[in-house]
């Protein structure tokens, strides 16, 4: 097989092979899962103070003064035992309950801080990292499949805190599974914190979020108080345009170039993920610094384009720029998609795979 050539009939490129995505099969054990419920990497530091309101958007200021009210209150939520005993269900949940609201649920659409007001939240509670949980809705029913019900129950019943990022509404089967099961936690004194993913169409861009929030999680909607949370986009806020696709030669040649860089033609990678439970894409681009993708087109189906949106969410959370050739992103998804029930989902992968071609551009040189 001859060396593939540098861009504009350059010499062959002698660089070292990059990794391949498609190469790795992971497989992540269940107290890996348990273990990895916290914000991902992209949040380690965030807190309430880095978090930078619209002054347009007075209800971005005010998230954050409830939401700090509401981690000091979980203070008294009593004097847990082990964090390592407490974390796999052995001792007692504490049997006091604060009086108030035991859930915040923070509505609003895609980029306009959620995540990282609800990681803040994590941050910020007084307790100790075992007895805090973080993760998505996706992680919290691999985590219920991966351990069973009643052992995801004991697991999770000691925490002060349960953080659930992107709450899948369009799943009812798992919605009622993972209502069923904060309604355990609620009892045994957890205190609940979550963001969702709605249904659009009639809901506009999430403006009845909320609304379809506390119906789906049906009894326990008592416990919660509902943040509404305006604004744009911060991650097109006042900024340029995300760079254009380059070309294959170009991407390539970065690939080689980038120590732990990953180089992948998009229509095999595609296949592989189909291949991959979507609980492993965390640890499929374990030690990954930079993807590399040539070729990139309209993904063919559906099931195929919500598996992609799992990718993006997991090279989002951990800041992995993202290079490619072919179609620009903002054409992953065709006008059916994005008028369909997972709308929502598809804007939230436009944006954040723009955000990481940005973050990618220093990987190639200027055209």
């Amino acid at each position: 097989m001859s060396s593939p050539l540098a861009p504009s009939g350059g010499g062959p490129i002698t660089d070292p092979a990059p990794l391949s995505l498609c190469a790795r099969e992971p497989h992540v054990p269940a107290d890996r899962l348990v273990a990895e419920m916290v914000p991902p990497p992209r949040f380690d530091s965030v807190r309430f103070s880095t978090y930078i309101p619209d002054p347009n958007q007075p209800s971005q200021t005010e998230a954050v003064g409830v939401l700090e009210g509401f981690a000091a209150g979980l203070g008294a939520g009593g004097s847990p035992g082990s964090g390592k005993r407490r974390l796999f269900g052995f001792g007692k949940a504490p049997k006091k309950v604060p009086a108030g609201p035991r859930g915040v649920y923070l509505d609003g659409g895609y980029g306009v801080g959620k995540t990282h007001l609800l990681a803040s939240l994590w941050h910020a509670t007084p307790a100790e990292p075992a007895l805090k949980a973080f993760g998505t809705f996706v992680e919290l029913t691999n985590l219920v499949g991966a351990l069973g019900f009643q052992q995801t129950v004991r697991t999770l019943s000691g925490h002060r805190l349960l953080c659930i990022d992107e709450f899948e509404l369009d799943d009812p089967g798992d919605t009622v599974l993972v209502s069923t099961l904060l309604g355990k936690l609620v009892d045994a004194g957890v205190a609940l914190a979550a963001t969702s993913n709605t249904l659009p169409g009639k809901l506009g861009e999430g403006r009845f979020a909320a609304a379809d929030f506390l119906r789906e999680i049906q009894g326990l909607s008592a416990h919660f108080r509902a943040l509404r949370i305006d604004g744009e986009d911060y991650r097109h806020r006042g900024l340029p345009e995300a760079p254009p696709p380059y070309s294959d030669e170009q991407v390539t040649r970065a690939a080689h170039a980038t120590e732990g860089a990953s180089l992948d033609s998009f229509s095999p990678l595609l296949e592989h993920l189909a291949r991959v439970h979507p609980s492993r894409y965390g640890a499929l681009t374990d030690g990954i610094k930079a993807v590399c993708l040539t070729g990139v087109h309209p993904v063919p189906d559906q099931s195929t384009a919500l598996r992609l949106v799992v990718l993006a969410d997991r090279l989002y959370d951990r800041e992995v720029p993202v290079l490619a050739s072919g179609l620009p992103f903002d054409r992953l998804f065709s006008d059916e998609m994005l008028n369909g029930g997972y709308r929502k989902k598809y804007f939230r992968a436009i944006s954040r795979l723009t955000a990481l071609a940005r973050d990618a551009s220093s990987l190639t040189d200027p055209r």
